[in-house]
């Protein structure tokens, strides 16, 4: 009988474990296959300072640090307009596409070895500039994520990316925190940082 019960035990375990993985590897694969071919991508585009954030509606050039868009091929389908989804802050952006069933072109986040950037105190709180031109943008895929450093960004904790990992490395002597590359960030990594 205590066969029985361990050996049904082991099985429940094995098959929690299985849907957990199989919903992170789906999770991942919709991340991971939004980077496509390089040609297949559509171009960032510029983000107006008072766009409202397509996930929690704050106007995205009043607040401070990295900033987000998703290219849908579908885009009414996912934000109601023919535009990418745009967002003030690379929590925002992870997290709506984590909740989307469409499967985003590419996603292109804050790219702070292309800009010069600021760190400045706010109430006693580290913040980094934000950045909306076009060429402030690289894919998500690219960056190195320099991940819950001292420095905030619109939503609190942030993921200040880089393209050149020098610069990534640099920011993380400086200001602390954990290093992630894009296809590593996972749902439960984002609300922990929220």
């Amino acid at each position: 009988m205590d066969y029985e019960n361990a050996s049904a035990a082991r099985t429940t375990a094995l098959t929690r474990r299985t849907v957990l993985g199989g919903t992170a590897m789906a999770g991942l694969a919709t991340i991971a296959g939004c980077l496509g071919d390089d040609g297949d991508v559509p171009e960032p585009i510029a983000i107006a300072d008072d766009q409202a954030c397509d996930n929690c509606t704050m106007a995205i050039g009043q607040h401070p640090g990295p900033v987000g868009q998703t290219h849908y091929e579908q885009a009414a389908d996912v934000v109601g307009e023919d535009r990418p989804a745009q967002f003030c802050s690379s929590l925002c952006t992870y997290t709506h596409t984590f909740e989307q069933d469409a499967e985003p072109q590419g996603i292109y986040l804050t790219d702070y070895s292309s800009v010069d950037w600021s760190v400045s105190t706010d109430d006693g709180e580290l913040e980094i500039s934000n950045h909306l031109e076009r060429d402030a943008f690289a894919q998500a895929g690219e960056l190195a994520l320099v991940v819950d450093s001292e420095v905030l960004g619109s939503m609190g904790g942030s993921m200040i990316g880089f393209r050149d990992a020098d610069d990534a490395d640099d920011f993380q002597a400086e200001y602390g925190g954990d290093r992630y590359d894009h296809e590593d960030v996972t749902p439960e990594l984002v609300m922990s940082l929220m």
